[in-house]
């Protein structure tokens, strides 16, 4: 919940940038010199990529809870119960231990989109989050893959 709302007030504020930039955007490209042109293209142009930053981190966030959701209603997520930090996050060497058996089920079914995911919260737990990140997007993949649908 919390990251929905963080998710939900960072569309607003996007939202609001877009429309200042944009305005300031039209006054610099209607002022017919060459470097307010210049600016006001820049200006068209990182709002928009800022747009689609946004919309790839939103759609990674829903298919990633789409698929821990489907793990969990399957009663396949991961039933190892770590040791948490004060923080809240797993405590490192116990998650370190368990990830060799992850690894080991992704070599053995690359076309599996639960290993995939288990992987990629193994991945989380020993602190890993931009292999994390990869596993998950890699079980999205293959998820989607017409392959998986038939093993479904």
């Amino acid at each position: 919940m919390k990251a929905r709302l963080g998710v939900a007030v960072m569309a607003v504020l996007l939202a609001l940038y877009i429309v200042l930039v944009a305005q300031r955007a039209w006054l610099l490209l209607t002022s017919a010199q060459p470097i307010g042109i210049a600016m006001g293209v820049a200006l068209v142009v990182l709002p928009l990529i800022a747009a689609w930053a946004l919309w790839r981190e939103i759609s990674f966030g829903r298919s990633a809870e789409r698929l821990a959701t489907r793990l969990e209603d399957e009663h396949a997520l991961p039933a190892e119960e770590l040791d948490v930090r004060v923080s809240g996050r797993p405590d490192r060497a116990q998650a370190d231990a368990v990830f060799p058996a992850y690894r080991a089920d992704v070599e053995q079914h690359p076309d599996d989109w639960r290993a995939w995911f288990r992987l990629g919260l193994a991945y989380d737990g020993a602190g890993d989050r931009r292999r994390a990140r990869e596993a998950i997007r890699r079980a999205i993949v293959v998820e989607k893959s017409p392959s998986a649908s038939s093993s479904d």
